[in-house]
């Protein structure tokens, strides 16, 4: 068996995409190959999949804050350069802080990974763009977490975003459920999920953190509120190290699935 941790085979209809904290029967369907999903979309899903259990999800909207080490190792030297050359090169007027590190055309050529510049900036970018405006990174999620809940007309939205933190990815994510869960509901199903760690105290200043989050195999789940804006519907903030559970610990989780089975 074969785990694979590109994008090659993931939407294969013969090829199962597993997260075993969220659909780890899926291994059983394998014809020699199980596929490690996207980053982002384990990120969320081992967040959302006991509240889906519990209330059904409906509605998925996402906003990612991911890092610059899921751009490879190039883009990690270019956040680091970039942020060493303004630091030394920044100036001060009465109307702005300019902070655009002037690099050198081989340093651009050695540390340059992304479209824009990082240091104290996003950019709204992960991946090519579509036909339909969005990005490769943004329908992966979506089709991801379609085939992975096998809800194929689940209604799901994403926009990724690249900022200056090098390592674990953080996500607001917005929720709407068939039938109504609170925040305390949702607290008490996430305090005793597999893969999550609760974070959640906003009057200590308790919440996720990427650098919380960096190194852990756990998601850390936290800001979990209702959503104002709709009857059934709650928002919450993750962060989750994009290297660990983001890759390299799911697939050896799924890898240990299989040997269990």
């Amino acid at each position: 068996v074969v785990v694979d941790n590109s994008s090659a085979f993931r939407m294969a209809s013969d090829v199962p995409l597993v997260i075993p904290e969220v659909n780890p029967e899926a291994v059983k369907r394998h014809r020699g190959i199980i596929a490690n999903p996207n980053c982002s979309t384990i990120i969320m899903l081992v967040a959302l999949k006991p509240l889906h259990d519990a209330a059904r999800l409906t509605r998925i909207i996402v906003s990612t804050y991911q890092s610059v080490s899921g751009a490879g190792a190039r883009a990690m030297a270019q956040l680091y350069e970039e942020t060493k050359r303004a630091l030394r090169q920044f100036t001060v007027s009465s109307s702005q802080f300019t902070v655009k590190p002037q690099l050198s055309t081989v340093h651009r050529k050695l540390y340059t990974a992304l479209p824009a510049q990082i240091a104290f900036n996003v950019i709204p970018q992960i991946d090519v763009f579509l036909e339909n405006r969005y990005t490769k990174e943004e329908m992966k999620m979506v089709n991801e977490t379609r085939k992975i809940l096998g809800e194929p007309a689940l209604p799901v939205s994403a926009t990724c975003v690249r900022v200056p933190v090098f390592v674990a990815h953080s996500e607001a994510v917005w929720i709407e459920t068939q039938r109504p869960l609170s925040p305390d509901q949702a607290r008490a199903l996430l305090a005793r999920a597999p893969g999550v760690r609760l974070v959640d105290d906003p009057a200590r200043q308790q919440y996720p953190l990427p650098v919380d989050a960096a190194a852990r195999d756990e998601v850390l789940v936290g800001r979990i509120r209702k959503d104002e804006s709709i009857e059934r519907g709650l928002a919450l903030w993750v962060s989750g190290d994009n290297l660990r559970k983001g890759a390299a610990t799911n697939a050896l989780q799924i890898a240990e699935l299989v040997t269990r089975r």
